[in-house]
């Protein structure tokens, strides 16, 4: 189902006008917005620094808010801690360093759950449901997996608390073309769950075709905002963010 702005009822997060940056004084983020509607996934694409990723950690309280404020189900959570924000619904997989190497899987997906311990076996089946490939090597140490098999892994753990939105950063970074495939395929999967997912990704072209709406940052701003498909067909889009890579991009557009 196409996601549409309305009657969508409250956003499930929001961020407004953000301006941040990692130094006092020195902003990435110059007054960036975005909004997320229960059952949406939004693509954040751009060029390198301006400022995606940063847009992610600060929503999820790892970067320092300046100005602006940032929303979960109509709740100011700017300046909340992440173990706070991740009690509340947040759930967040950093690009890099997103496993315990040492761990097991199954022992990864319980460190995801160790705020409500006593719903380990309901959740931990639910994630063997979605990721049976994890099930099947539950006992091996994660340090062994593939990339991809990472990717699967970080996601999983971060689904472990039920989280109404999920903060992907760069989910395909790193990966070959087949598992970057089976990781947007698997996003997919996440948000038909009910997960409302915020997704920031340098393969643009990906991005746009699974995305019910898309953001495209430039300088710490939205240069542009629409649905994937309009992005898509956008020609200063295209000249500016996407190149050739827009070529086929309704070839398969999800439905």
């Amino acid at each position: 189902m196409s996601a549409s702005q309305t009657d969508l009822g409250t956003p499930v997060v929001e961020a407004r006008d953000i301006v941040a940056g990692y130094l006092p004084g020195v902003n990435i983020l110059n007054g960036c917005s975005l909004t997320a509607y229960p059952g949406e996934m939004i693509g954040i694409i751009g060029p390198n620094g301006a400022g995606k990723s940063t847009l992610l950690k600060a929503m999820f309280g790892l970067v320092k808010v300046h100005s602006g404020e940032v929303l979960l189900n109509g709740e100011d959570i700017t300046h909340r801690r992440t173990n706070k924000l991740v009690e509340m619904g947040v759930g967040f997989v950093p690009q890099t360093n997103n496993v315990f190497p040492s761990l097991t899987i199954e022992e990864n997906l319980r460190m995801g759950l160790f705020l409500r311990p006593k719903k380990a076996q309901e959740r931990l089946a639910a994630m063997w449901d979605l990721f049976p490939l994890l099930h099947e090597r539950r006992n091996t140490s994660a340090g062994g997996l593939s990339g991809g098999e990472r990717q699967s892994l970080a996601m999983a753990r971060a689904l472990m608390m039920e989280p109404s939105v999920l903060l992907l950063d760069e989910p395909s970074a790193g990966l070959s073309p087949v598992r970057q495939d089976e990781t947007f395929l698997r996003t997919r999967m996440i948000n038909k769950t009910g997960v409302c997912v915020v997704m920031v990704e340098q393969n643009a072209r990906r991005c746009l075709q699974i995305c019910h709406r898309g953001y495209v940052l430039d300088q710490g701003r939205d240069a542009h905002t629409g649905t994937g498909r309009d992005l898509a067909n956008d020609p200063k889009v295209i000249e500016l963010y996407l190149g050739t890579l827009a070529t086929d991009l309704d070839a398969d557009k999800p439905h």
